[in-house]
């Protein structure tokens, strides 16, 4: 017997209906968590952070950056958008500003080859002695490992796609979370476009930015060599 056209088509569009759904009940995940911030962080706390964003390669496939950076700063909150290959710059000058107590709070985001650099940014702004509150990663490609320490490091990306989960080299301290999106119907150019990436993003920025009085513990800086006596002296300055 010959199937029903009618039924067939309408199993048919049943099923497309479903993936629909589920598709929207990922991004509805993505963009609802208990990070979630109610509200924009104080003037105070916002004037002492700086986000940087890192777009991907070529500079043009990570617009959604921008439009991220524009509502932060719409809160008050400074923002650095530029291509992944200015990191190393990017991180000694966050760095200078740390020291010289013009930032309290470093937050980093990334897009496609900006996120797989966010763990250089991290591992250079460590090796200055200075800490990362929040990086978050949009469809990190190619192989990313993270050696050391953001107080938290988001990865949100594309199973099925180009993006990978990143991992944690041995001795990593801090919280590491990859949130897999597959099936949602968000492409890896689209994902940093996306209104509930976007949303999630910022909510992520904001409740980091509300954490910030209590910033992530200093990381020390690589010290010379002393002689033993000088050593063991005591510095009145630390007392």
């Amino acid at each position: 017997m010959r199937p029903n056209g009618r039924h067939t088509a309408g199993a048919s569009q049943l099923s497309a209906l479903r993936v629909w759904a589920m598709g929207l009940l990922l991004l509805s995940a993505v963009a609802i968590s208990p990070t979630t911030a109610k509200a924009a962080p104080s003037q105070a706390a916002a004037a002492t952070t700086h986000v940087y964003l890192l777009r991907g390669v070529l500079n043009i496939f990570s617009l959604g950056l921008d439009t991220i950076g524009a509502r932060l700063q719409a809160q008050g909150v400074p923002v650095t958008v530029a291509n992944f290959v200015s990191w190393s710059s990017l991180a000694d000058e966050a760095a200078a500003a740390y020291k010289a107590g013009r930032l309290k709070t470093i937050i980093l985001v990334g897009h496609s080859s900006g996120a797989t650099a966010l763990p250089d940014m991290i591992a250079k702004l460590n090796q200055l002695g200075v800490p990362v509150k929040l990086a978050i990663g949009l469809d990190s490609v190619f192989k990313t490992k993270l050696s050391t320490g953001a107080e938290r490091y988001i990865n949100i990306y594309i199973g099925d796609g180009p993006g990978e989960p990143v991992r944690a080299a041995a001795g990593f301290r801090g919280k590491l979370d990859n949130v897999d999106i597959r099936g949602s119907g968000v492409g890896h150019i689209s994902i940093d476009k996306n209104e509930a990436i976007q949303r999630r993003v910022i909510a992520e920025i904001d409740a980091a930015i509300m954490r910030s009085r209590a910033p992530a513990a200093r990381v020390a800086e690589p010290a010379a060599p002393r002689p033993a006596r000088a050593a063991a002296a005591t510095d009145p300055a630390r007392n």
